[in-house]
């Protein structure tokens, strides 16, 4: 019996994706490409032959940072009771917030209903530290001495007034969940510095203010429509510090080198066949899983730190998964070329109760984010580390709830709130912006969030209004379509 080969036309539904169609055609692609850059007038970002290194093109301008080590305090802290001082409020404690202050404002549901508003201030001793006089709270003695490092910017606002979308605002520039986190974009920029860790890492600890605190999501750390392989990669407070990082029982080093060759090769074909770019993510992935079961035991094995670096961090230094294991952890991740590095302290949400919880979480945070700064200064490292400490919003100056002698709470905030940054291309010593005397409005230089992110990504060399990515029919950047460089903060 005779056979014939198949006929030309008679072929299958997965051999002819768009993908691969046009992957064949070969002039398609090129020309919507073309079509596209000239409809727009910009420039395309071009990806580097090397995987891992920054897009051609970047840096835009000479950097001053390499690196981002971001302590975010999720749950909100209350820049009234740390950072932004208002002593005129202690004669009109229990008195009314005036609608002259408020102005209309949105409240959330937690207070909407209250029939009286009553400020409260707060009960903490505050003092002026370094050349340009810090309000800082007693409850911040480690973070008061290095007030001449710092740059606070008082006046940051944002739109969001409940936590999911404003930690997610925070973290990609938009609201709702789906874009890519800034960790994400950096990494799609700038690449890495270290072939054997990840570029984005993730640590995320519990308070001891507020133990239940509000839940927090991988997609924060996630890639949004960029390629899976910007992602963050959580690391672990308890087992294996990534997933699946030991090899199975019975699977030893040789025996997982093969077969990773063997499953990089059936990603080649696939990819000669199809064109999917997720095949070639899947190999780098693959691989640097490879290398990280020996980098990433290495980097979290502490055993060589001298007790005086344990001492410096605090007493919880020593417990993983503590907010002060993961600075220590942050400043070897730095050391070795870790491009964003992402804390997490969960706690700050004290609607009630905050005299109690917030002393907790000033406990867990003050004292390594301090040996973490200096820790970096003493190694050479914080000229080109950018660290940035601070949360979603900030928290209102009447009570929450029932107020009493010595307790009350306190509710979201995104009008106005303080957070700190240095090292990096940072100005030291600053302090930047005005709110009015009940810490409610910004009265002069506000910085939105899309400014912060404009203002980190300039430290870095990036242009934000350059940083893009085509996705849906329009190129989108971290900024969106807003964002304005803060110059009074860079050095």
């Amino acid at each position: 019996m005779s056979t014939s080969a198949p006929h030309p036309l008679k072929t299958t539904i997965q051999d002819v994706t768009r993908r691969h169609f046009l992957g064949q055609l070969g002039l398609g692609a090129a020309a919507f490409a073309s079509l596209d850059a000239s409809a727009r007038g910009a420039a395309i970002n071009t990806p580097t032959p090397d995987a891992n290194g920054p897009l051609v093109g970047l840096p835009h301008h000479r950097p001053r940072a390499k690196r981002v080590i971001y302590l975010f305090q999720s749950g909100a802290p209350s820049q009234l009771d740390l950072f932004d001082y208002k002593p005129g409020l202690r004669n009109l404690r229990g008195t009314e917030l005036p609608d002259s202050v408020r102005q209309g404002q949105r409240l959330t549901g937690m207070s909407a209903t209250q029939t009286s508003l009553p400020i409260v201030p707060t009960p903490y001793r505050f003092a002026q530290y370094g050349s340009q006089g810090a309000w800082i709270s007693e409850l911040l003695p480690h973070t008061a001495k290095m007030a001449d490092q710092l740059c606070f910017i008082k006046t940051m606002h944002t739109e969001a007034i409940n936590h999911d979308p404003a930690v997610t605002f925070f973290q990609t520039g938009a609201q709702l969940a789906g874009r890519p986190s800034m960790g994400a974009w950096l990494a799609y920029g700038l690449g890495s510095e270290n072939h054997d860790l990840p570029t984005f890492v993730v640590m995320v600890s519990r308070g001891s203010g507020s133990p239940m605190d509000q839940p927090l999501y991988d997609r924060l750390w996630g890639s949004g429509f960029l390629p899976t392989r910007y992602q963050g990669v959580r690391f672990r407070s308890a087992g294996d510090p990534v997933l699946y990082l030991t090899d199975p029982a019975g699977v030893d080093r040789d025996t997982r080198r093969r077969m990773l060759d063997d499953v990089s090769a059936l990603n080649q074909i696939n990819h000669q066949q199809v064109g999917d770019p997720d095949a070639l993510t899947r190999i780098g992935q693959y691989e640097l899983a490879f290398r990280m079961q020996t980098s990433v035991p290495a980097l979290t094995d502490v055993s060589d730190e001298p007790e005086h670096v344990f001492e410096s961090y605090g007493p919880d230094s020593r417990r993983r998964g503590s907010f002060a294991a993961n600075c220590l952890l942050a400043r070897r991740l730095a050391e070795r070329g870790v491009r964003f590095i992402q804390l997490f302290h969960r706690g700050w949400d004290q609607h009630l109760h905050l005299p109690k919880a917030i002393g907790g979480q000033c406990r867990d945070t003050d004292q390594p984010a301090a040996a973490l700064v200096a820790d970096l200064q003493q190694r050479g490292l914080l000229e080109d580390t950018l660290v940035v400490w601070g949360g979603e919003f900030g928290r209102t100056v009447y009570c929450q709830g029932r107020m009493t002698t010595d307790d009350f709470g306190r509710d979201h905030h995104p009008r106005c709130f303080t957070i700190w940054m240095t090292g990096g291309g940072m100005k030291p010593g600053v302090v930047h912006g005005e709110t009015d005397d009940f810490s409610y409005n910004v009265v002069r230089d506000p910085v939105h969030v899309h400014d912060l992110h404009a203002t980190m990504l300039h430290a870095l060399g990036i242009d934000h209004l350059r940083l893009t990515f085509p996705f849906q029919g329009r190129r989108f950047r971290l900024t969106d379509i807003h964002g304005k460089v803060v110059r009074e903060v860079l050095a």
